[in-house]
């Protein structure tokens, strides 16, 4: 009877040690390049584009062109977005494809015109007309004859077909476009911007550069829109700590670098997001202790004293693995997360009131 016990003893610490989250089975390459193909699919901006995606070990490269920095942001987007994507290595270009030249135009070279009539030997000129005509040469060479007026118009008619052909009048030129507007966003005005690439205290590096869009537009300071919503902006990561197993706090502090509108890129002075995880060290003690007191109270029920106190020596191995198998408290920002930072030194800029996406539909945000 106390061997069966034993034998569930040992069942039961058995299924303590193996209990633990399961881990789904990560997506293969070609998966994740054909879900993010899906979601180009979808987008009227990225359709009929050709955009290459290779999927490797998490690690999602992006080549290809398209025609502005939204649609090159977008497609990041999307990429980060896919489930089991770590990383996005964005090559995309950003532009029209290059024109074929237009083929030299062959000059032509003008026929000439045909050689004048010769009289017939033997047969005088005023012959040769009375021929052709049927009258008198002597009617044409009277004073205010009308034959005089008909050769002379046929010699007129003659010379403007040799005359060279009259040019057109060159077209009006366009007016030129006003030129662009410059406005001053001032300085505290607040920036909020959406996550393209997410960020983690756990494999962020100081230094790192991650990517972003405005998330609702910039205002002058007399109220008018200077930069719409929707515009590339990039920062970097200022200071970064992981947090331990048994003790230590994570950090995340993020600053913003620059401002891309269409061709033009604005540097940006802002203050600093900062976020700090919560102190593991008093959490782990109280799991430590937690499991040599199941562990006493296990052997007790099936071995008396003195499996109690195997049992509490075996409980508190159990809750230090558990709790060595798992860190501290992480700071993850996933992607499309919404951050607010402020603008420390006015900027100034080329208004920019149309957002980059407003010719065409957005997906639904992806969770």
């Amino acid at each position: 009877m106390r061997f069966r016990r034993k034998q569930w003893a040992i069942a039961l610490l058995s299924i303590l040690f193996t209990l633990g989250p399961g881990c789904a089975k990560a997506p293969s390459g070609s998966q994740l390049s054909q879900q993010i193909q899906a979601k180009f699919s979808q987008d009227s901006g990225l359709q009929g584009k050709t955009l290459s995606v290779q999927a490797s070990a998490g690690v999602v490269t992006l080549s290809g062109r398209v025609d502005n920095d939204a649609e090159r942001a977008a497609a990041s987007r999307y990429a980060a977005a896919t489930a089991g994507v770590k990383q996005v290595v964005n090559n995309l270009e950003v532009g029209p494809v290059p024109a074929a030249p237009a083929p030299t135009p062959v000059a032509t070279t003008a026929a000439p015109p045909p050689p004048a009539s010769k009289p017939r030997p033997g047969v005088s000129r005023n012959a040769e007309t009375r021929t052709s005509s049927g009258r008198d040469p002597s009617e044409w060479d009277s004073p205010g004859s009308s034959g005089s007026n008909s050769a002379n118009s046929a010699e007129a008619a003659t010379a403007d077909n040799n005359a060279p052909p009259i040019s057109p009048a060159p077209a009006a030129e366009p007016a030129p476009p006003p030129p662009p507007k410059m406005l001053t966003i001032p300085s505290e005005s607040k920036i909020a911007i959406r996550l393209v690439d997410a960020i983690s205290s756990e494999t962020a590096q100081v230094g790192q550069t991650f990517h972003a869009t405005l998330d609702s537009p910039l205002s002058s300071s007399g109220g008018d829109v200077a930069v719409a919503s929707g515009y590339t902006v990039e920062g970097h990561v200022v200071d970064v700590k992981s947090a331990g197993k048994f003790a230590g706090q994570s950090l995340l502090v993020l600053a913003l670098d620059r401002l891309r509108v269409g061709s033009k890129t604005y540097n940006l002075d802002s203050s600093q997001f900062r976020r700090q995880g919560s102190n593991r060290s008093t959490n782990t003690a109280e799991k430590v202790g937690g499991g040599a007191a199941v562990g006493a109270i296990l052997g007790g029920i099936f071995g008396g004293g003195r499996g109690a106190g195997i049992g509490a020596a075996a409980g508190g191995g159990v809750g230090g693995g558990v709790q060595a198998a798992g860190k501290g408290q992480q700071i993850k920002l996933e992607s499309e997360s919404v951050l607010t930072l402020t603008l420390e030194s006015p900027l100034t800029v080329t208004q920019a009131d149309k957002s980059p996406e407003a010719s065409r539909p957005k997906l639904d945000t992806p969770q």
